[in-house]
């Protein structure tokens, strides 16, 4: 338990409550060509920006703790930083450090999957099949693999989930080949590795949040079931998916199945065998894993669930301790920034949408389930559209700003946090029009926060956990120029950026306690010492600075 926060006698208590606005998504781009940030009509953002203190914060790379600044941030980072107010290493630096050091494979999860294979038995490895280090990396799959074979397992089979998201949008024969040629030189001596089953990761299996079980039907049925369309190759499935469905991209290819000659699958999960979910991001490892270890799930319909020995990478929820078993520790976050306010007495609410209500909170709390004070705090989710995003730009942004709205004027509150999640979801599906819509559809409700803040005498501090919707084309790394397809028009970009984020501090009842210029050169970080600060309290020791200074 944490103690409550040292009230800042230099501060003047504001009217309302002060709301952090976490623009999903919307970084400070690089490139004119393919900024939809910056194309966008977006009024009510470029008005506070104009007429408010604003800087720019680093929101990827070391500034989020990942192994280093080539590396991507994304909201799960983003949130951990933005609410602990401290840096911690991630996902990606604890499973390549616990790798290079050889402590995964002392541990007592990983000894438990390899005996439980054995020599008669199958390990199986499913897991987003790139290196886009976000959720996964083949890197790590490779040495598990390697060291499985150390181990003595005879039999390794691969459920690859294409990206096409967090790397080039079909770049998923770039993985391919590889890989392949990486297991024939494996595949010898007894030991017999190869790819099962795929699919694209928007398509089967790595669904977050509930909101679409069908996702997690359809990869349970491929991966564990062998129930799915078969092929020789993965391969021959992208080419065929890609020729028979013009403009697919990696993340939605349909599932498949690799089958022997005699059409039975090659890697049906049964009774005995032991799964590693190679994934150390937690958000879409969650539903995949209750279907593996939840004896009273209740999603679909499973049909004979095989027993086996299951590990997930890391403990994706610490709360519900799941996986049971995992590869990886994760990091230990405490004292975060909700923990401290409740603390204080802080009155709080946090919403978002589906897509990123476990952001706003779980995440945001430092990997926690739950509230730490029920009486303070008020979490409210507003259901997502299922629909493709690009279909329905706009996303749930009026229904979020409805709800603040109401919530600033009620007096209730002395703290609200909300995402919008429109620049990631829709920047993910590399839709240009959509995401330039979405970004729109978010800055008039901005524009309607805004107004509701002057009336309240409110403060917003409005902010991003990462880029994505900056940065819609792919780019010559060395020139700089936009990459074209065959048919001249630019090649989309589907992953996040490593731009830094904007910072805006909308005050409209500025009484001179803080300097009207912001801190330069700090991280997303900076973002709970920056609220504590603008809510009269005193930041606790080891947090990282603020972005004000005070005169």
């Amino acid at each position: 338990m944490v103690e409550a926060l040292a009230k800042n006698p230099r501060w003047k208590k504001r009217k309302g409550p002060l709301v952090l606005v976490i623009m999903d998504g919307v970084g400070c781009g690089k490139y004119p060509e393919g900024d939809a940030v910056r194309d966008s009509k977006m009024d009510a953002l470029r008005a506070m920006e104009r007429q408010s203190p604003h800087t720019i914060l680093k929101a990827h790379g070391r500034a989020v703790g990942l192994p280093s600044d080539d590396d991507m941030g994304n909201s799960e980072v983003g949130h951990n930083a933005m609410g602990c107010g401290r840096v911690f290493h991630q996902g990606a630096a604890l499973v390549s450090e616990a790798i290079k050091s050889g402590t995964l494979f002392l541990g007592g999860a990983w000894k438990e999957i390899v005996q439980n294979t054995g020599s008669a038995s199958t390990l199986h490895f499913i897991g987003l099949f790139s290196d886009g280090n976000v959720h996964s990396h083949i890197d790590h799959l490779k040495a598990m693999i390697r060291r499985a074979k150390e181990d003595g397992v005879k039999r390794v089979r691969v459920h690859v989930l294409f990206d096409g998201r967090d790397v080039g949008e079909t770049s998923a024969l770039e993985y391919i080949d590889p890989f392949e040629a990486f297991l024939a030189e494996l595949n010898n001596g007894g030991f017999d590795a190869k790819i099962a089953s795929g699919g694209g990761r928007m398509w089967i299996t790595m669904d977050r949040y509930g909101a679409d079980w069908n996702m997690v039907r359809r990869g349970w049925e491929t991966h564990v079931h062998g129930k799915a369309r078969a092929f020789a190759s993965a391969r021959g499935a992208v080419e065929t998916y890609r020729a028979e469905f013009p403009g697919i991209i990696d993340q939605d290819l349909k599932e498949f199945i690799i089958a022997d000659s005699g059409g039975a699958p090659l890697g049906a999960v049964k009774d005995g065998d032991s799964v590693v979910y190679f994934n150390f991001r937690g958000d879409r490892a969650l539903e995949i894993t209750a279907a593996f270890e939840d004896d009273s799930f209740d999603k679909f319909d499973r049909g004979a669930r095989p027993r086996v020995c299951y590990a997930g990478m890391m403990e994706y929820d610490g709360d519900l301790h799941a996986p049971k078993r995992y590869l990886v520790s994760p990091p230990a976050i405490d004292r975060t920034l909700g923990e401290y306010l409740a603390a204080s007495g802080t009155r709080t609410l946090a919403i978002s949408e589906t897509q990123k209500y476990g952001h706003v909170t779980y995440f945001f709390n430092g990997n926690r389930t739950g509230k730490f004070d029920e009486k303070l705090e008020e979490y409210v989710e507003i259901k997502s559209d299922l629909v493709p995003f690009e279909q329905r730009p706009w996303m749930k942004c009026a229904d979020i700003a409805d709800r603040v709205i109401e919530a600033i004027a009620s007096g209730n509150y002395d703290f609200i946090r909300l995402n919008f999640p429109n620049g990631d979801m829709v920047g993910h599906t590399g839709v240009y029009q959509a995401v330039a819509a979405s970004l729109e559809s978010m800055d008039l409700q901005l524009g309607r926060i805004r107004k509701a803040a002057d009336g309240a005498g409110a403060v917003l501090l409005i902010t991003a956990d990462h880029g994505n919707s900056d940065d819609m084309y792919e780019h010559d790394k060395k020139t700089g120029a936009v990459l074209l397809k065959e048919d001249g028009a630019p090649k989309a970009k589907t992953s996040h950026s490593l731009n830094p984020v904007p910072c805006i501090l909308y005050d409209p009842s500025y009484q001179g306690e803080y300097k009207s210029a912001l801190n330069e050169g700090l991280g997303i970080s900076s973002i709970a010492s920056s609220c504590i600060e603008l809510l009269g309290f005193i930041p606790p020791a080891g947090y990282d600075a603020s972005i004000l200074t005070f005169t």
